[in-house]
């Protein structure tokens, strides 16, 4: 809690980078706790919301990068073995976790990079099935841009409303309060991002 103080106290886009970095890893970093307060100082004047969204995204690319090449190099024994340690159970991590990626990885295919980016838990472990599946590296990438970048305009601009309705010495508390708000919009999106992929894919299969 007190580490987390500090962060908000002196939070700057090298913050933001290196914390969506670790969220993007095996290292449990909320970015609900990172983008809104870091969007909320924006819309105080403090940082510019736009580099708030790049540098969140680009650290969960960087972040993304090191679990896509750790599944496609490592390969899964060690994965899980991993997992299955006590240093992975302290990053909250555990074998049935990582099998749940994977399987929404074969369910949903090379576009689970995108929409997985906006659901909890597979969030920052779907880039480990990706490499292990051998998925072009620049069209994962690109998948995951997306995916980041849209879950961090929805907690940027989730910190920004915040800004209007809750007094700074209030941010921390408020963050859970609102967290509903986000299960909404996580669904929304999700369901848009699916429905977008499953008609461009039948229209494809129309054109065959």
């Amino acid at each position: 809690m007190e580490f987390y103080l500090f962060i908000l106290e002196h939070l700057n886009y090298g913050w933001i980078w290196f914390l969506m970095l670790l969220e993007s890893t095996v290292i449990p970093v909320p970015s609900e706790f990172v983008v809104p307060p870091a969007a909320y100082f924006a819309a105080a004047g403090h940082l510019d919301v736009w580099l708030v969204i790049f540098f969140a995204t680009l650290g969960a690319d960087c972040g993304a990068t090191i679990n896509y090449f750790a599944g496609r190099y490592l390969g899964r024994p060690i994965i899980y073995r991993f997992a299955n340690s006590r240093w992975g159970h302290l990053c909250l991590l555990n074998q049935e976790k990582v099998e749940k990626s994977e399987k929404y990885f074969n369910d949903h295919g090379v576009v689970a990079t995108l929409t997985g980016r906006l659901i909890p838990v597979i969030r920052h472990l779907i880039s480990i099935p990706a490499g292990m599946a051998r998925m072009n590296y620049w069209k994962f990438l690109l998948y995951t841009t997306i995916g980041a970048g849209v879950w961090h305009s929805v907690l940027a601009a989730l910190g920004w409303y915040m800004h209007k309705v809750v007094p700074q010495n209030q941010l921390y508390d408020s963050l859970d309060r609102y967290g509903h708000y986000l299960k909404y919009a996580i669904l929304g999106l999700v369901g848009v991002a699916v429905l977008f992929f499953v008609v461009k894919h039948y229209l494809w299969r129309g054109k065959k």
